[in-house]
Parts: C-alpha cells; sequence; structure tokens
C-alpha cells in the first residue's frame, strides 16, 4: 500500500506546483494598464472629448483581468462612436480602434440619425450645419430617413429641397420647404397627392413660394393653398 502512494503523491504535487505557478505567472502578468491607444478617423469628436469619456471606463483595470467584450460595449455607449475594436498590447496596455458616427439627419431636438437610420446623442459636440430635420414615433427613424431620401429624388425636378419631415403618430406625413412652406401630405394616396403638387408647383405655386403659408394636399382632387395674411386656405 505504501509503495502505491508515491506516484499518486508526486502526481499531486507537481498539480499543486503547476497551479501554483500559473496562478504567479497571471499575478505577474495582470498588471495595472498603462497606456491606452486610439485609433480611428476621427472628425467630429476631439482627443479631449475621447479621453474625458473613456478615462472613468479603465481607470483600475488590470490587463488580463478586463473583459474586452465588456468594454467594447461600454465604449460603443459613448455619444458619435458606432464601432469598436479592442485588443491588448503587451505588456501593460490597449488599442482602442474607434469608428465614428456618420450623421445624415437631425433626429427631433436632441439627437441625430446615422446612414442606417438610427438615433444617438450628440451631446456637447455641434452637429454639421445644413442636415435635415426628420421626426417620428419612436423606432421610426429607418422609416422616416427613407421617405426622406425617396422624396428628395422625386421632388428634385422642382427645384427644392425638404427641410423638414415629419411622421405623425397617427401614420400622417407632413414637409416644409426650404423656402418655408409646409406641405401637409396626409396618410394615404401619398402618390397621387405628390403628383398634384408636382404639377400645381410647376403651373402656379413655385414662383409664387414666398407667399404661401403651407399647402394641404389631403383633398380628393386638386390642392389647398394657405396664403400669408389669409385666414382660411384657398384651392387654386
Amino acid at each position: 500500500m505504501e509503495r502505491s502512494r508515491g506516484p499518486w503523491l508526486g502526481l499531486i504535487l507537481f498539480i499543486v506546483l503547476l497551479v501554483a505557478g500559473g496562478r504567479v505567472m497571471w499575478l505577474w502578468l495582470d498588471r495595472p494598464i498603462e497606456r491606452v491607444s486610439i485609433r480611428g478617423e476621427l472628425d467630429h469628436v476631439s482627443a479631449d472629448y475621447l479621453r474625458d469619456q473613456l478615462a472613468p471606463l479603465v481607470e483600475g483595470q488590470s490587463w488580463l483581468s478586463l473583459d474586452l467584450g465588456e468594454l467594447r460595449q461600454r465604449v460603443r455607449d459613448i455619444g458619435w462612436l458606432d464601432e469598436v475594436r479592442v485588443s491588448r498590447r503587451w505588456p501593460d496596455a490597449l488599442t482602442l480602434e474607434l469608428f465614428e458616427q456618420e450623421p445624415v439627419a437631425r433626429w427631433h431636438d436632441d439627437e441625430l440619425l446615422n446612414s442606417r437610420g438610427e438615433p444617438f446623442a450628440f451631446g456637447s459636440v455641434a452637429p454639421p450645419e445644413g442636415l435635415p430635420d426628420l421626426a417620428g414615433p419612436d423606432g421610426s427613424g429607418a422609416e422616416v430617413l427613407a421617405y426622406y431620401d425617396r422624396l428628395q429624388q422625386q421632388l428634385a425636378t422642382l427645384g427644392v429641397d425638404i427641410r423638414q419631415l415629419r411622421l405623425e403618430p397617427r401614420g400622417a406625413w407632413r414637409m416644409q420647404f426650404g423656402s418655408g412652406v409646409w406641405i401637409m401630405l396626409g396618410r394615404s394616396d401619398r402618390d397621387a397627392r405628390l403628383a398634384r403638387l408636382e404639377s400645381a408647383w410647376r403651373r402656379q405655386l413655385g414662383s409664387e413660394a414666398s407667399q404661401i403659408r403651407y399647402i394641404d394636399l389631403r383633398y380628393p382632387n386638386g390642392v389647398a393653398v394657405a396664403w400669408h395674411g389669409e385666414t382660411a386656405p384657398v384651392e387654386p
């Protein structure tokens, strides 16, 4: 019996030493993070903005114990960042490759839309000038952006640009041209209504746009026009 214990005791001792050595090696490698490198083409956010946002996320973290997946998600939550790649660099550094959001429109008063119609907050960073102003119910960003692009193409021959586009909670649409004219498009028969608008705009309304408050297309035939200084719309 005593002889049979020898190999087992040796194996157990070897395992204990191996685990202890691994623990020592882990502690030696798992040193505090000393450097964070940032890569990426950034047009809208500054280095100071990123430093202020990133510093709390890595403060007190160690090189091996840090969960890279969790850090990536937390960095993605920073305003203006669309995608993030995180990697370790020997012996005590991290590399963050950042991809910035590309704003294509304003969304309500305090957010922007990216090219996928996803809203994001712009915070203290000033958004680019000249973006169209879009709005709609929660979750409708992609739908509103897609319809905006379609309207821009459809109405391009009129020489107008769309400054605002609104999708109301009940499904009605309205838009404002750069000249300030509001267009009440409604919910149904939008293609037919837009065709009537194009015809009336070319025939008369385009040359008198500066005098128009809004154009209401929600009529079975024709359009109704509200002129500045008038209390009721007139059907041309």
